[in-house]
């Protein structure tokens, strides 16, 4: 059995060719470890001795779409009036730290809303 037929234990295969890049990722094995198990990209390189931009190619060429690693800001669905309500007993620190959010956040929420209604 030649090294570049042979099958890990894991699903994955050795690559071919160019420059040693480690194991190449099975979808099954990238859609378990990637979505299913929520690993970060970098882990993921990790496990199969690649780098983290092997693994990025792997997900594109096998249509696995990248989590996006910025999310919603828990104010977006809060109302104006009660974020100006809770400011007015906690202040604005304290609102944050409540929310778990930076005072910034919670300033720019503020002005951005407030401008809204004036407009």
């Amino acid at each position: 059995m030649t090294k570049k037929n042979r099958i890990e234990s894991d699903g994955a295969k050795l690559a071919r060719g160019g420059r040693p890049s480690g194991l190449k990722p099975g979808r099954e094995e990238l859609v378990r470890l990637y979505a299913d198990e929520s690993r970060s990209i970098r882990e993921i390189a990790e496990i199969f001795g690649s780098k983290k931009d092997t693994v990025h190619y792997w997900l594109k060429k096998y249509g696995i779409f990248a989590r996006n690693n910025a999310s919603r800001s828990r104010l977006r669905n809060i109302s104006l009036g009660e974020i100006e309500k809770k400011i007015r007993e906690l202040g604005i620190r304290g609102y944050a730290r409540e929310l778990g959010v930076a005072e910034g956040t919670v300033r720019h929420h503020l002005k951005v809303r407030r401008a809204k209604i004036t407009a």
